[in-house]
């Protein structure tokens, strides 16, 4: 058998393996998070293989491959796979860039591989950092380093596009198979059009840290609106800070200009974890919660397969210090299968890129789902940890459980707290999967924790009123940092 390769560079890029001798019966791109089913053709002695490097999620059209590395698996008819020895060298198309090596497609951000060096990005920030233009009438907005266009500041995108459509919006990528909102310009890191956009916007949104050695221009404006209400120790308050990590913190909270918190008890934690003590802060609750509490759970079901009158529990775990990949303390599986729900799976952003995908019977892992909020409005009950998902979740009013068997050695050795939490979750907390199961199954827990539940909400959910985004873009116009025309 003889096997070759090339990659086209067509309206969709495509792999292509020609071979002569038994025909595959099937083939895919297998990577972590995305897979692609190939078309076979040919028939006698000759046949042709073709990956279209898209793949489509969550009902959504296909997007170019999340970057990555793809094993290509060729399966014979009697289930024997097949060798393949082609190489393809790097090839640039208009959305990704891909080569072939020892069996492995490797996908990369359509980036010319000259400014990827350390040269090439000194370069890109030398020419956005001095050019003479003014900065134009624009939002650059960034979410979780790129990895979505989600959270806080999509939701500000959107109330943006609504009452100031000549507000051009850009949104920073870590590569096209991210879908920016409608009316938006996707920018992909590292690229020259990615130091432009960032250099020229009056306004940057961001819920993270700003990266590549962000240094702000005359006139710009840095709103950082964070990603969660903290539980768990941040910044300058974790254990075991050591003095150039501290600079760090203070360094980039000196690159913000305005804070956003959801609540007061997050205003005063972030002030202090950040140093950020003498600039605003805006108390006016998440603006990605206002779906949460507004939206329609039946369309959102529909998008995901998930019958109207299915239970849906939602596993939504936060990330560990001590390792890369979501936690594995519990069975999904055995959830679904020991309640009869669907379960969905949620990693943390951070366990997107080094994790799989859960499988399971009644189970979905929807970690690269877009949007959190929908898997919110989608859920009847929500299991978590130490995440702040808690705080979004209890705007609801849905139940919640707590699932922490290494409470002890997060909240001593990890991170720690910056309150009791068994002292005031608004749920049970339950440290083996059995007894987990047991307090999903009580009828009388939302009664049990029906006061500590009302008080979690006045304290944490006062401002989570379906109107935030309205009220942020508000003070976004109202103080000149971009003009509604």
């Amino acid at each position: 058998m003889t096997i070759a390769a090339r990659l086209d560079d067509t309206a969709v890029p495509e792999l292509v393996l020609t071979g002569s001798g038994p025909r595959p019966d099937s083939a895919a791109l297998v990577g972590r998070r995305a897979r692609v089913d190939a078309r076979v053709s040919g028939d006698g002695t000759t046949w042709t293989v073709r990956f279209p490097l898209e793949a489509a999620r969550w009902g959504g059209a296909p997007r170019p491959l999340p970057t990555g590395d793809y094993a290509l698996e060729l399966i014979a008819a009697g289930g024997e796979g097949l060798a393949v020895a082609a190489e393809v060298p790097d090839t640039m198309t208009a959305t990704l860039r891909a080569g072939l090596h020892s069996g492995i497609l490797r996908v990369r951000p359509p980036i010319d591989p000259a400014y990827e060096t350390g040269e090439g990005q000194a370069a890109l920030e030398r020419r956005y950092a001095t050019r003479p233009q003014g900065l134009e009438n624009a939002v650059f907005f960034e979410s979780f380093s790129g990895l979505g266009a989600s959270c806080n500041p999509r939701a500000i995108d959107r109330e943006l596009a609504r009452v100031a459509p000549g507000v051009t919006r850009y949104w920073s990528i870590v590569d096209l198979s991210v879908e920016v909102p409608e009316g938006a310009i996707a920018v992909v890191e590292g690229s020259p059009s990615w130091w432009r956009a960032r250099g020229a916007a009056r306004l940057l949104v961001v819920n993270d840290w700003l990266r590549r050695r962000y240094e702000r221009r005359r006139g710009q404006v840095v709103l950082q609106t964070w990603h969660g209400t903290p539980l768990k120790r941040l910044a300058l308050h974790r254990p075991g800070f050591d003095p150039r990590r501290m600079l760090a913190v203070v360094r980039e909270s000196r690159r913000w200009d305005v804070l956003l918190a959801q609540n007061a008890f997050g205003a005063r934690v972030m002030r202090k974890a950040y140093a950020f003590l003498r600039r605003p802060v805006w108390v006016e609750g998440y603006p990605r919660n206002d779906a949460v509490v507004s939206a329609a759970p039946g369309p959102l079901r529909a998008a995901l397969g998930i019958a109207a009158d299915e239970r849906v529990i939602l596993y939504a775990p936060t990330w560990r210090d001590d390792r890369e990949e979501m936690v594995d303390h519990l069975d999904p599986a055995r959830l679904a299968a020991d309640t009869g729900a669907v379960v969905l799976v949620r990693g943390h952003s951070r366990t997107l890129l080094p994790g799989r995908d859960v499988r399971g019977a009644r189970v979905l892992d929807v970690t690269t789902y877009p949007d959190m909020s929908d898997l919110l409005v989608v859920a009847d009950t929500l299991v978590t940890d130490y995440s702040s998902v808690m705080f979004d979740f209890t705007a609801t009013g849905k139940p919640i459980h707590f699932f922490t068997p290494d409470l002890e050695h997060y909240r001593e050795d990890l991170r720690g707290f910056y309150f009791d939490l068994a002292a005031h979750a608004p749920g049970p907390l339950s440290t083996t999967q059995d007894e987990l199961t047991a307090t999903l199954a009580d009828d009388s827990i939302a009664a049990e924790y029906a006061q500590q539940y009302a008080r979690w909400q006045s304290r944490f959910n006062a401002r989570d009123d379906g109107h935030a985004a309205e009220r942020v873009v508000a003070r976004i116009l109202d103080q000149g940092f971009v003009d509604r025309a």
